[in-house]
């Protein structure tokens, strides 16, 4: 049987809730405590008519309230009283009990005010920004991304990027101040998961410009995270579009129609592992357009931009490709938002199309300045029919993207090509020994063996390769193993390669960002940087999700892409030629002119590896055997 509970039960239950309550309810009982002090100790001076020597003793309610109240604040006031034993005694109880109650006092607004400060430190606020680009997520990306957009920002009136992720605040701030110099952008970070609606909403991601959903590398299943991620998107949004959409990453390209059908039409969904086969077999096949991509991915340089043309209404497209002095035009976007890269020279500009240029930044671009140098058509020379040959590659190491990366060299490659893949029997889920693939015009064989071991390499007969491709083993080791192990194979192909002649191209995949100037060393034609490459892609297409479908097709077989085509072949050599000569030999052959790189200066990294992009139409070069001009073409 249940007993009652006694009274003092009942106080100490009512306290223990009272303390419950926080720091506010602590305040208002300690308030009031020092209200009955106050009020009792006077009542008791009014009715026993007490008051010090020399006293007023009629000096009233309030006289004796305030009398009171300066004894409970400050205890040196009671030194300075004179009276009867009664009076003195009083007078130290009120005392007593004035420094037991702000003592108190103090320590709870102290206790309250360091637990505001951890909460604050601890990013649960809501974020008051409106127009910032949000970033969910956290990793090595984030600092690309921001340094990028911090780039981009230049000039705009308080530009904000906020980042809410499970990673401590603290953590998060102190890494910024130490591996970033952002000068533009103000960078708000918030502590909570992106799959949890309710810290989601601390963000404001319905005040967004821009969302940025960064794939967590220690999660096995990226991509039903990411999902997870646009589905508490799409549901704080409630049909409401952000004005630059959603941008993420998909890993597997099964995922792909799952991602869009969670984005509700506003995501724009980057296939990660076939946007770095498609640049890694571009790479492979010609020497130097890393460079190139990496020009017009970032934005420190000249980029792809997308401007109203209005002004061009009624002008063939060819005309236009030489009458801007400081923009390369590639494209237009149309009416329907269907993007046509190098369309034929005679589709005309019509109403509602707007122009995809490459510019130094978008005022340029608005400019619309008109060239005034014409082309020289005595130094045009006529183009050459060229009969594609097979050719054999080999691809050193096996990751989630090889098979991506067979099948994108075999939609470049002419009949009868060979592709020969080595993998290491202990690395990653490698296909058996011996095995064979029949693609449409490659032959792909697979065998055994250690890429870093001298003795396997010699044993691939490489002088008889035309490409070879070093993977990184990402799937099975950390960045900075996986690149270690690339660049001992790098050393070993450059020895291999100095020996023979003509020799054959070398392009290598690598994790991560420092380990591009240590390839420099092995003297790799190119080398393409994974986790860059998707960073600065979402940077520009936070920007203008229309540049997904630019970039999309610029690294595809199908349609135009970029080359890098002998410039011997284009203008004279050995004479000065002025870029509005090349846009004007390149249009003849249905081609665009977007750049120029100089063999002379290609390995100095100073100078951008000798690489020009969207140089003056007034420009000129001087044509010698080796340089090259960048090209958007058709195989």
């Amino acid at each position: 049987m249940n007993s009652r509970p006694t009274w003092g039960q009942r106080l100490r239950y009512a306290f223990d809730n009272m303390m419950s309550r926080g720091t506010p309810a602590l305040i208002f009982w300690l308030a009031a405590a020092t209200l009955a002090l106050i009020v009792v100790f006077t009542i008791v001076f009014l009715v026993f008519g007490l008051s010090p020597e020399g006293g007023d003793p009629h000096k009233g309610v309030i006289g004796e309230a305030y009398f009171t109240l300066l004894h409970a604040l400050d205890p040196g006031t009671i030194t300075g009283d004179d009276g009867d034993w009664v009076f003195l005694f009083l007078m130290f109880l009120v005392t007593l009990g004035g420094l037991l109650i702000f003592s108190a006092l103090i320590g709870v607004l102290s206790t309250g005010l360091d637990a505001r400060l951890q909460e604050l430190r601890k990013g649960r606020s809501l974020v008051l920004e409106e127009g910032h680009t949000l970033i969910l997520g956290w990793g090595k990306p984030v600092f690309t991304i921001l340094a990028e957009l911090d780039i981009a920002s230049e000039g705009e009136a308080d530009p904000v990027v906020v980042v809410l992720s499970e990673t401590d605040k603290v953590v998060m701030d102190d890494t910024l101040r130490e591996r970033s110099d952002l000068k533009n952008l103000r960078v708000v970070t918030r502590h909570g998961s992106p799959i949890d609606v309710d810290d989601l909403a601390l963000a404001r991601p319905e005040l967004a410009s821009a969302t940025i959903v960064l794939a967590p590398l220690e999660e096995p299943e990226p991509d039903a995270y990411v999902i997870k991620v646009i589905l508490a998107l799409t549901q704080l949004l409630q049909g409401r579009e952000v004005e630059r959409g959603i941008v993420a990453e998909i890993s597997d390209p099964a995922n792909l129609s799952p991602a869009r059908l969670a984005g509700a039409g506003q995501a724009v969904l980057l296939d990660g592992r076939e946007t770095i086969a498609k640049l890694l077999v571009q790479a492979a096949r010609q020497s130097g357009i890393s460079v190139a991509v990496q020009e017009l991915l970032d934005f420190d340089g000249h980029e792809i931009y997308i401007d109203d043309a209005s002004r061009f209404e009624g002008i063939d497209f060819g005309t236009l490709l030489g009458r801007l002095e400081r923009c390369s035009v590639i494209g237009l976007l149309d009416v329907d938002d269907m993007v046509l890269l190098n369309p034929p020279g005679s589709k005309v500009i019509s109403s509602g199309d707007r122009l995809i240029a490459v510019a130094e930044d978008d005022t340029v671009l608005e400019l619309f300045e008109e060239s005034v140098s014409g082309p020289d058509f005595e130094q045009i020379l006529a183009a050459d029919e060229r009969s594609p040959s097979p050719e054999r590659v080999v691809i050193l190491g096996w990751n989630k993207g090889a098979q991506p990366v067979i099948t994108h060299f075999d939609a470049f490659l002419a009949p009868g090509s060979r592709i020969e893949v080595v993998v290491d029997p202990g690395l990653g889920r490698a296909p058996e020994v011996d095995s064979h693939q029949r693609l449409a015009n490659t032959d792909v064989n697979f065998r055994h063996g250690s890429t870093t071991d001298r003795s396997t390499l010699e044993e691939l007969e490489l002088g008889q390769a035309d490409h070879v491709m070093v993977l990184a083993c990402s799937d099975d080791f950390d960045a900075q193993r996986a690149d270690a192990r690339t660049l001992v194979t790098l050393l070993h192909l450059r020895e291999i390669n100095d020996g023979l002649e003509p020799g054959f191209s070398i392009v290598s995949e690598m994790v991560d960002e420092r380990s591009r100037r240590l390839a420099e060393v092995a003297e790799v034609d190119d080398v393409i940087v994974s986790e860059n490459v998707i960073s600065l892609l979402f940077a520009q297409i936070s920007q203008n999700h229309h540049l997904a479908d630019v970039f999309t097709q610029l690294f595809s077989p199908e349609g135009s892409e970029i080359y890098l085509r002998p410039a011997g072949t284009y203008v004279a050599l050995n004479e000065e030629v002025s870029f509005a000569t090349m846009v004007e030999a390149a249009r003849r052959r249905g081609e665009c002119a977007i750049g120029y790189r100089s063999a002379s200066q290609s390995d100095d990294p100073d100078s951008g590896f000798g690489m020009t992009i969207n140089p003056p139409k007034s420009r000129v070069f001087k044509v010698t055997q080796g340089d090259s001009l960048v090209v958007l073409a058709e195989e």
